[in-house]
């Protein structure tokens, strides 16, 4: 055992990485031993970089082997407790304190979650944002080639800068998939991603033009603010859901485990509250038979971290990797010379201590924050819906 470690340095790098900034955040020790974490949420890092600098004002001098206690202590120490914000800061940190531990013991991230169950972590892969119609079915059939099993659309409309009609979509889209389980045959997994942009009513009839058997997933296709909404949709299809990769805590998890709302968990540990959180969420889950299906969409700290959660638990389906859409650029290697790479549809798990990633510090400094917007879109009637 190593002696007892202090923090001495928190410094949050939001910086732009391919097509999008990511939230690095890198937490320093005495020892010279130091981690990296990541927040996922997107578009709004400045926000995150700022709390993680009200956290760092007490957590200097604290030992980050005491990753729960730390957990507990930044979530509890304002009367604000929680929220999308906090929690991507709390979630980058304690990824990174995840990443301290591992290396002073000198052990990889999954044995302080349990150790190892499975030597390979399955992904799922998307046929990406703008293969709409038979460009998309191609592209799924090459990935199938390349070894994916599990394969993920876009609507129709989802590359849209400025206009998304949800009816003008749903039936397009459903001609689509209808195709595309056609052409790819029952063996493989198909889902789609309506990223929160129907009602429940156009969720239902979107459901109701598929053939059965076409859709072995349906992920977030409304907004998650009330359970009872999913619980309604529920009733209308049989269709399984793939929710929550924006919940915060265990707490929204809550109300879709315990009522049966969901079948697979779209959990994000740079979301919500790192390693220490989702470790309850995939506990709680098992017990009702719940599957991890975790949102990956950034960077390789992200990707190591889930990883490393994906080994560990048993209740788990297939990772997110948008690794096939090279033109993204998440994965640079000028920024992380040591990261998961995939082998054929599989990431193995790594056993170097910690997360087994590294980052370029002088890289990143380099590059800065750019600000960027996710598209606001409009309805032809000139009312604002979901991105």
């Amino acid at each position: 055992m190593t002696r007892k470690l202090k923090i001495t340095a928190i410094k949050p790098y939001p910086v732009w990485v391919g097509t999008r900034n990511q939230m690095l955040v890198k937490v320093e020790t005495d020892s010279g031993i130091f981690g990296w974490g990541e927040s996922g949420l997107s578009g709004r890092e400045k926000a995150v970089a700022g709390a993680i600098e009200h956290y760092r004002e007490f957590l200097i001098g604290r030992d980050p082997m005491q990753i729960g206690r730390i957990w507990q202590e930044v979530y509890r120490s304002q009367y604000f407790e929680g929220g999308r914000v906090l929690q991507a800061a709390i979630s980058a940190i304690d990824i990174a304190l995840h990443d301290i531990k591992g290396k002073a013991l000198g052990v990889p991230a999954y044995e302080l979650l349990g150790g190892k169950q499975r030597d390979r972590i399955p992904t799922f892969a998307s046929t990406g944002d703008e293969a709409e119609g038979d460009v998309a079915i191609e592209r799924a059939r090459e990935l199938r080639e390349q070894g994916w099993q599990a394969i993920r659309f876009f609507p129709i409309g989802q590359n849209s800068k400025d206009i998304f009609e949800p009816r003008q979509s749903i039936g397009a889209t459903a001609t689509m998939l209808n195709k595309a389980r056609e052409a790819l045959g029952d063996e493989v997994v198909l889902g789609i991603d309506y990223h929160h942009r129907l009602s429940v009513a156009e969720a239902a009839s979107f459901c109701n033009k598929l053939g059965r058997g076409v859709l072995d997933f349906l992920e977030e296709p409304i907004r998650d603010e009330t359970p009872e909404a999913y619980e309604s949709l529920r009733t209308m299809t049989d269709i399984p859901f793939a929710i929550g990769e924006e919940f915060a805590s265990k707490w929204q998890f809550l109300p879709y485990i315990e009522r049966g709302i969901h079948q697979f968990n779209r959990l994000d540990v740079c979301n919500v509250g790192g390693l220490t959180e989702a470790m309850k969420v995939a506990g709680w889950s098992e017990a009702h038979y719940v599957d991890l299906m975790p949102h990956n969409p950034l960077g390789p700290v992200c990707t190591a971290a889930t990883i490393h959660l994906a080994a560990a638990v048993p209740n788990f389906a297939w990772l997110e990797t948008r690794a096939p859409e090279a033109k993204l650029g998440f994965d640079n290697s000028d920024f992380f010379p040591v990261q998961p790479r995939l082998d054929g549809p599989d990431y193995p798990v790594s056993d170097l201590p910690g997360l087994g990633v590294e980052v370029n510090e002088e890289a990143v400094k380099a590059e800065s924050f750019r600000f960027w917007e996710a598209p606001h879109l409009k309805r032809r009637d000139g009312s604002v819906t979901n991105w």
